[in-house]
Formats: C-alpha cells, sequence, structure tokens
C-alpha cells in the first residue's frame, strides 16, 4: 500500500510565499522601498494576511536574513564535514560560490540590509554567526589536532575561511562575470583554497 505525504499545511506555505516575495522585493527595492501592500501582492495574499503571520516588516526582514544565513552557513559546514580530506577546500569552495551565486537576492538582504538595521545585525551575529563559527572552529582544531594544519587560533581560522568564502560568492559578479565557464569558477576556488591553505609568501630558499 502506498501513502500520500501529507500536503504542507496551508499556514506554512503562506509564511513561505511572504517570506520568499520578501526576500525578492528587499533586495531588489531595499527595505525602507518596499511596503506591505507590495509584499502581499507578490505573494498572492491579503495585506492583513501578512499581519497574521508576522508582528511588523521588520519581523518579515529578521526572519528572512536570519533564516538565509543559516541556510547558507549549514550548507557550507555540511560540505565541510563530508570532505573527503582537509586539504579539499577547493571543492567545497567551488560548489559553495555556484550556490551562492544562486542566492543573489538573499545575500543581498543579509548583507546590504543588516547596515542598516542594528536589531538585525545584532540577531544575526548572535543567532548564526557566533553559532556557525563555533562549528567551523572545532572542524579546524581537529585538522591542527591531527597534525594536517599549523597550529594556531582556530576560532581565527575560522573566521577567516567563513569571511572569505562569504565575500567571494556575494562579490561574484564583480570577480567573476556571469555566464562564466565552469573552469572559471574552478580558478577561482582552487586560487581561494591554496591561499587559505599556504598562505602568499613564497617559501624561503633552503639553506
Amino acid at each position: 500500500m502506498r501513502f500520500s505525504r501529507p500536503s504542507v499545511q496551508p499556514e506554512v506555505e503562506t509564511q513561505t510565499r511572504i517570506l520568499e516575495a520578501a526576500k525578492k522585493l528587499f533586495a531588489r527595492r531595499g527595505y525602507d522601498g518596499t511596503t506591505t501592500r507590495d509584499l502581499a501582492q507578490a505573494a498572492g495574499v491579503a495585506e492583513g494576511t501578512i499581519f497574521r503571520h508576522f508582528e511588523s516588516k521588520k519581523a518579515i526582514l529578521i526572519e528572512v536574513a536570519t533564516q538565509g544565513w543559516v541556510e547558507l552557513l549549514t550548507d557550507l559546514l555540511t560540505e565541510l564535514s563530508e570532505m573527503g580530506s582537509y586539504k579539499a577546500i577547493a571543492q567545497v569552495m567551488k560548489k559553495r560560490m555556484l550556490n551562492l551565486h544562486k542566492n543573489a537576492d538573499l545575500l543581498r538582504v543579509c548583507f546590504l540590509e543588516a547596515q542598516f538595521h542594528p536589531d538585525l545585525r545584532q540577531q544575526i551575529q548572535t543567532d548564526v554567526i557566533v553559532k556557525m563559527t563555533d562549528v567551523a572552529e572545532a572542524f579546524f582544531q581537529t585538522a591542527m589536532d591531527q597534525g594536517i594544519y599549523r597550529r594556531m587560533n582556530p576560532r581565527v581560522v575560522a573566521q577567516i575561511f567563513l569571511g572569505m568564502f562569504t565575500i567571494a560568492g556575494f562579490s561574484q559578479d564583480s570577480i567573476i562575470p556571469e555566464g562564466a565557464s565552469p573552469q572559471a569558477f574552478l580558478e577561482m576556488a582552487e586560487g581561494m583554497a591554496d591561499i587559505f591553505l599556504n598562505g602568499v609568501l613564497a617559501p624561503e630558499p633552503a639553506r
């Protein structure tokens, strides 16, 4: 006997539509340039429905940005945990950069709006960034304990890694033009991984 998968609850589906509409509109018009009427129209709901799910437009912004950061960084850390080798950073970089490029709207909201809303920035920092940095720190600490990475502050390493990966993805249109070949992505990913793993200083000649 086959059992049908239960349908998504209408209330959850409505909330998801509102958040998806907000992500697109906030990215293109900005938070201040988007009204709740705009959100309702884009989501295909009545304006009053917006306030049955969220207490304010600011609450929608915080939910979009927080969910976005959780999704992006969770995917990254999952990739790290599934790496076949601690040296396979380039593979993770390439896959994550491609996915970041597909999430351009989300990144614009996460980065740009956080600059103008201290409460949003604080919530992302405490609820997402700190927790994800904790996980990345443990990952790099293990690599150091195994002698694969040299000893240094694992939290600083985690912060540098997360920052490098995120900024590269967010700035991709200026670093790598849209429609660039897979080889271009590979070269960028390998370059970032090489710099992260080996730095930029030439090795000193043997004496």
